[in-house]
């Protein structure tokens, strides 16, 4: 299902174009201004859902766009500008979220409020709203039903690749598809990572239908994945249903289900994706906890573990130091006996009942592959959490600490 081929879904069309929003990379007859300017248009009006960040700090178009997804409106589109978050700056910002949505609306002729907005960059830098206004003649101009590839670079920050996930569900003789396209690879923490997320779908669906099954997917996997411990302030996840298909889907049914399992699946690809091009990553951690006495816990434990910067850097260096894992557990606030925890790396147990296995080094050759599973059992109830989270070294350390520079 992941991707890029064919990513076209009936009734949509795309475009990303370079604005001068972003810094150029280098200098000279072969530096090329980075596309930073995307849009996504619908050729009828959609049913949209959105999940938003959690953040109490939140950026002027996330405002904008969660206030129009509130309204139970159909709506065209979104656009998305990269290198500039729009937040933290004042009613200007406002006003440049504003006049971004108004000046496309305006020159596509739709109506006010059918377009949402999105901006991902640096925060606390006023939005260079005359580059957009200017880009917007050839951001419209360029949509086409195969301008995805170029919205899904445009929408990159520190990103090392776009991310474009695709799959389709037959409902008798007729298909329903989904595409979804994804940015992030830094400030990656549940409660919303950090990230934009917009997926597009020929099926006809309520709003509140929609929304329920966002909300479900997004739990199971944009809020189980973790590079750092960051929460944005521009966390977006949007879905646009066009009903273009002409198939429609009730709550109950067996074709809601299968559609709501594939939405499921695309997102876990997505967030996978985000994790394995997290800021500096060099190996992939699956992290299960089990055995826990309450989900809460379960959850508790797997982000206390996953945020811990003791054990990232034990997963850069390829070290099975579970000792780590138990001090980390031990200040995570959870009900548990350390006498009782087991745990794996790779495969290989190295606690058994909180005492070591002497089996260090086999762990330390399954730790060197590129992605491991950790799995921690506590022994403590029948609850279980999973997480996908990274290493922490040198990399993610440079690449933030010249972010702005």
């Amino acid at each position: 299902m992941s991707g890029s081929l064919n990513l076209g879904v009936p009734g949509f069309q795309a475009s990303g174009v370079a604005a001068g929003i972003k810094k150029n990379k280098g200098s000279g007859a072969g530096c090329h201004a980075e596309l930073d300017l995307g849009l996504i248009i619908s050729d009828v009006p959609v049913t949209v859902a959105g999940v938003f960040t959690e953040n109490s700090v939140k950026a002027a178009p996330l405002i904008l766009s969660k206030e129009r997804v509130g309204a139970k409106v159909k709506v065209r589109g979104v656009v998305v500008n990269s290198g500039n978050a729009n937040a933290c700056t004042g009613k200007q910002g406002e006003q440049d979220a504003r006049t971004t949505v108004d000046v496309i609306e305006g020159v596509l002729g739709l109506k006010v409020g059918e377009l949402l907005v999105c901006s991902t960059g640096v925060i606390g830098v006023p939005l260079p709203i005359d580059k957009i206004i200017e880009a917007a003649p050839v951001l419209t101009g360029s949509l086409a039903a195969g301008g995805l590839e170029d919205f899904s670079r445009a929408i990159m920050t520190t990103d090392a690749f776009s991310k474009t996930v695709t799959g389709s569900v037959k409902v008798g003789s007729k298909t329903v598809k989904i595409t979804g396209i994804a940015k992030g690879a830094g400030m990656i923490c549940p409660n919303m990572a950090t990230l934009l997320v917009f997926f597009m779908t020929d099926v006809a669906i309520s709003r509140a239908l929609l929304q329920k099954a966002l909300k479900e997917v997004v739990d199971a996997s944009f809020n189980s994945i973790v590079v750092d411990n960051d929460a944005s302030t521009n966390d977006t996840v949007l879905a646009f249903a066009s009903g273009v298909s002409g198939v429609t889907y009730k709550a109950g049914t067996e074709g809601f289900a299968s559609f709501k399992n594939l939405l499921r699946l695309l997102s876990i690809d997505l967030a996978k994706m985000i994790v394995k091009d997290g800021e500096g990553a060099t190996r992939f951690i699956e992290l299960d906890i089990v055995g826990a006495a309450s989900l809460v816990e379960a959850d508790r434990a797997a982000r206390t573990l996953a945020t811990s910067m003791l054990v990232k850097t034990a997963f850069f260096g390829g070290d099975p130091n579970w000792g780590r894992i138990m001090a980390a557990l031990g200040a995570a606030g959870i009900r548990f006996n350390p006498d009782k925890v087991d745990i794996s790396f790779g495969g290989v147990m190295v606690a058994k009942d909180g005492l070591d296995t002497g089996r260090e080094q086999v762990a330390a050759k399954a730790m060197k592959k590129k992605e491991v599973k950790v799995v921690v059992d506590l022994k403590a109830g029948k609850a279980t959490r999973r997480l996908w989270t990274t290493d922490l070294g040198h990399g993610y350390v440079e690449l933030n600490s010249a972010y702005r520079s």
